[in-house]
């Protein structure tokens, strides 16, 4: 275009841009949509990815098949299932020729206008995801009815998780009948979404391709612009000025442009199109700028369907729109005909429109002032009410914007519930929550909402994200509200107090149930619950016996407690407490959880018993026990889908692959959990424990000081006594090393304090040995012997193998005799070593080799240091073995310098991990059970793959496992 002045003449609407700079993405799609496969296209917003999709179905290739089109809204609490919901709607004129089995009557909730051509309704399952299960083969049997060639999901960064859930379990199909075409913006997707388990792994029985869309560069965006002009006189300049301030975006450059020529600063004369210089050129700073100065400039009746069009979000027909906008049907009409016309809305099918784009229809939505918004929702809400089958969760959205509370609290009850019976959890607490703290209600309703809250942060299996906070304030308020009944106030106490122990407020917890507890005598099963909680030991304050009288009570309870869900949940709770207590018939319980249970929820509650005693198995030394129990709550965790308590399962593992010495990987495991925003607070301070001990063992000690301080200073406000996180060991042995025993004792005297005053004497099997040596540090030996005879006495008679070995190590630290003395540690180490806990063993060794030289046994201690000093080295404790190899070079004994230069290669030979790893492969296993199995986490097993194939030269896992055995390497045992 070149440059001239303006003229006042006729300006036709540009053309609809071609598709520029897609011909490589174009031609990927169509080849990979010739088969099954999942395609995933990627791009921030108006990159082109609709405009793809469409242009590449409409190929002649890929004429004639079948697409079932799930566009996402981008609703803030999405219903289950919905997006795919209404694109099978399209298909109903279909249905009566469908031959459906009797499972599709598992569709009647979603599709109440078929009820005439859906099979009758099914027996109601009690459990919610084994609805939600039954409910996905529905949907899959229809499709395949349908036969639905490609399955397309726009926009997946707001799907709902059931859509997501949906397409994991299509994608895992082994019978893989059609493709899939997933949309989305990569930087919109949670952390946490099932969309990144989908977009992470290719599927197995489908061919895979990951589509990345790109910004348009200078010629692509000359190019777009001349196709909208059918011209080819536009020049360099003004095409890298329309890049420069829209970063080469197609929609953004054809929202520049079409606003360009909406001003006449691009018009056509009698020599073709012309523009204004580019200095005189003024172009809004955003889309939204761009598309406000165009609706502005359209007539009254072209705006008013605009402004329907965009409160109504979904397509909708034109009577719809014409009653939303409140014109008559010549108005809405001609108003149709500019706004289709204007580029900015479409024909979405079968005489529907809707807005182009998203971000359009959100630039008029929120522009429309706030009078004239609510009473476009008010309309569309009352039109849609009218409708044989109201949509519940359209009406919900329409009734609360409008400031309908009444109607908004009718629609939104009926939308959680379904939402609740979908499997979907983490909707309905959203949309509970969201109900309960924006609007005032009378009591009775507040009560009832508070309530159905509770229950759902209860039940849900997802994580609470940044939920549980504002819930917990939600409930804080409804219980300070005056008024409000004894049993309503006693149960949404409970509830509360449940979440505060979630949320690790572990004192607020205590004290809110105590308070609830008169107002649940008449409700056992109730009171069971709130006395459990109140039994749970995590709580610095409170003695052992106080926490054993609420354990007493709720036993003396049980019998009354009927509901499978309900004693389950007893059970693993009374689990958590006898056995983080101290106490032995903790373990009698932990034997009577049962390995399956009937419906979801039960399921979950023995989950997270089996998990906790998994737990304390590690807290108490039966690292085989708690292998078991880690590994049935895995199984349980996968098979119900409960993603709430996955991170602390990995934590669990982790803590006992800390303790076994199995280290290589697990940084990354603790780094994962460490930063994970899904995981609560308790488990991403444990897992920074675990990096700050592994710094430390392995050199860094300024690092692991920090970390182990910043876990301290986060758990110490919160009340928190949990022998799981106790960073005062490792920060002890670092003031310790330097020479700051006074320090030291600052850190390690709290803590034992704490646990002599609760008199759970199983927390201090690894604190006291450190405590002990500052104890010595500081001038104060002689309390020592006092705290190892009380330790001792604590622990009798309880079957905690680490604790004895501990004993043992503290037994030998106060013995003044050092021959008797290095008889112990040898005893001690022996016990260490039979758990397994080598880092723990291999401290014992080193102590016994110190005290075999303080008794004259000098080549007998030598012998046993130069031991612990190599397996030291061999563990990867490089700080303790430097301090051994220090010793042992004053008595003269030659030690070779250690490796500073990174971990040690294997040259072309696999490593013995590497070697671990490829047998596990030749037995079909995949990354992700790898890693659970050995701790570590998947981008480390595929690091070792990689690492394998390259050795071994070759590029396939099968090759690998192939050219493996060649070389005799599957002969070994997997550990």
């Amino acid at each position: 275009m070149n440059e001239t002045d303006v003229s006042q003449v006729a300006q036709p609407d540009a053309l609809t841009p071609a598709l520029i700079g897609r011909d490589d993405a174009m031609a990927t799609m169509v080849a990979a949509l010739s088969r099954p496969a999942l395609v995933l296209v990627e791009g921030e917003a108006g990159i082109g990815k609709s405009r793809l999709l469409d242009e590449c179905l409409a190929a002649p290739a890929l004429r004639g098949r079948v697409v079932l089109m799930a566009a996402c809204p981008p609703l803030e609490e999405p219903f289950p299932l919905g997006a795919v919901v209404d694109g099978l709607r399209v298909f109903h004129d279909r249905l009566g020729d469908l031959a459906l089995s009797p499972l599709a009557g598992a569709l009647r909730p979603l599709f109440p206008e078929w009820a005439s051509w859906l099979p009758p309704a099914l027996e109601a399952l009690p459990d919610p995801q084994e609805t939600r299960h039954r409910l996905f083969r529905a949907l899959s049997a229809l499709i395949d009815a349908l036969g639905v060639d490609v399955l397309v999901v726009e926009d997946a960064h707001w799907a709902d998780a059931a859509t997501l859930d949906w397409l994991l379990t299509l994608a895992a199909s082994r019978d893989a009948k059609r493709s899939i075409v997933v949309t989305y913006r990569p930087l919109d997707v949670g952390e946490g979404s099932p969309l990144l388990r989908l977009t992470s792994r290719p599927p197995r029985n489908m061919a895979w391709e990951r589509i990345s869309l790109e910004p348009l560069d200078v010629p692509q965006t000359r190019a777009l612009v001349e196709s909208m002009f059918a011209t080819a006189d536009v020049s360099d300049r003004f095409a890298a000025f329309l890049h420069e301030h829209t970063g080469g975006i197609p929609l953004a450059l054809e929202e520049t442009v079409r606003l360009l020529r909406a001003r006449r600063d691009i018009f056509r004369s009698e020599s073709g199109w012309r523009r204004r210089i580019t200095e005189e050129l003024r172009v809004p700073p955003t889309m939204r700028d761009s598309v406000l100065e165009r609706v502005a400039r359209l007539d009254p009746g072209t705006r008013a369907v605009l402004e329907a069009a965009a409160v109504l979000e979904a397509p909708a027909d034109e009577a719809l729109i014409a009653t939303v906008a409140g014109l008559g049907e010549p108005t809405a009409r001609d108003g149709l005909t500019g706004a289709l016309a204007s580029g900015l809305l479409r024909e979405a099918g079968r005489g529907t429109f809707a807005f182009r784009h998203v971000l359009a229809s959100r630039a008029v939505a929120e522009a429309t002032p706030i009078p004239s918004r609510r009473r476009l929702h008010h309309r569309a809400a009352l039109a849609l009410r009218e409708g044989e089958h109201p949509p519940v969760v359209r009406l919900c959205r329409h009734f609360r914007e409008s400031g309908d509370v009444e109607e908004w609290c009718r629609y939104a009850e009926a939308a959680a519930e379904l939402a609740l019976e979908a499997g979907d959890g983490h909707t309905t607490v959203a949309m509970m929550l969201d109900l309960l703290t924006t609007a005032d209600h009378p009591v009775e309703r507040r009560v009832r909402l508070a309530r159905r809250l509770g229950m759902a942060v209860s039940v849900t299996a997802e994580p609470l994200l940044g939920l549980g906070e504002r819930v917990r304030s939600a409930l804080e308020e409804t219980l300070a509200h005056p008024g409000l009944p004894a049993q309503a106030r006693g149960e949404i106490g409970l509830r509360l107090g449940r979440l505060r122990f979630h949320l690790g407020e572990f004192e607020a917890a205590m004290v809110g149930l105590e308070a609830a507890m008169p107002d649940l005598e008449d409700r056992p099963e109730l009171a069971v619950q709130a006395m459990l909680l109140l039994a749970n030991p995590m709580i610095r304050a409170w003695p052992r016996t106080r926490h054993l009288a609420w354990a007493g009570r709720a036993e003396e309870l049980f019998p009354l407690v009927s509901g499978p869900v309900e004693r389950a949940a007893f059970l693993s709770n009374q689990v958590a407490a006898l056995l983080g207590l101290g106490e032995e018939d903790g373990w009698r319980v932990a034997r009577s959880l049962p390995a399956d249970g009937a419906g979801r929820l039960e399921r979950q509650e023995i989950a997270r018993g089996r998990l906790m005693a998994g737990q304390f198995c590690t807290l108490w030394g039966r690292h085989d026990d708690a292998r078991a129990y880690l590994d049935s709550a895995a199984a349980l965790v996968e098979r119900v889908g409960y993603r709430r308590i996955e991170d602390v399962l990995r934590l669990a593992r982790a803590h006992l692959a800390w303790h076994d010495g199995r280290w290589e990987g697990l940084d990354d495991v603790a780094a994962e959990l460490a930063g994970s925003e899904a995981a609560d607070e308790a488990t991403r301070l444990e897992a920074r424990m675990i990096q700050g001990s592994l710094d430390l063992a392995r050199g860094a000690p300024q690092r692991a000081e920090r970390r182990l301080r910043e876990v301290l200073a986060a758990s110490l406000p919160r009340g928190h006594a949990d022998p799981f996180i106790f960073p005062d060991v490792a920060l002890a042995r670092i003031l310790l090393s330097r020479g700051e025993p006074e320090a030291a004792l600052e850190i390690t005297e709290p803590v034992l304090d704490m646990i002599v005053r609760k008199d759970v004497w199983l927390w201090a099997t690894e604190v006291l040995p450190v405590h002990l040596d500052t104890l010595l540090a500081a001038g104060r030996a002689g309390e020592r012997g006092g705290l190892v005879a009380a330790f001792a006495a604590g622990m009798s008679g309880r079957n905690a193998p680490a604790a004895a070995a501990a004993v043992l190590t503290c037994r030998a630290m106060v013995t003044a005799d050092p021959r008797a003395a290095a008889d112990l540690f040898g005893r001690a180490a022996a016990a260490w070593a039979a758990l397994p806990r080598p880092y723990d063993r291999l401290l014992a060794t080193e102590r016994q080799g110190r005290r075999l030289l303080q008794a004259g046994e000098r080549e007998r201690g030598l012998t046993v240091l130069e031991q612990s000093q190599r397996l030291l080295t061999e563990l990867g404790a490089r700080w303790d073995a430097d301090r051994v190899a220090h010793l042992l070079r004053e008595q003269g004994v030659e030690v070779a310098r250690p490796w500073r230069g990174g971990r040690r290669g294997y040259g072309d030979r696999l490593s013995p991990r590497e070697v671990e790893i490829v047998a596990l492969v030749a037995r079909g296993w995949t990354n992700k059970r790898i890693a659970e199995i050995l701790t570590l986490s998947p981008r480390t097993v595929e690091r070792h793959l990689s690492a394998a194939m390259r050795k071994l030269s070759v590029t396939t896992r099968t090759a690998l496992v192939t050219a493996a055995a060649a070389e005799g390497l599957l002969d070994q045992t997997p550990t």
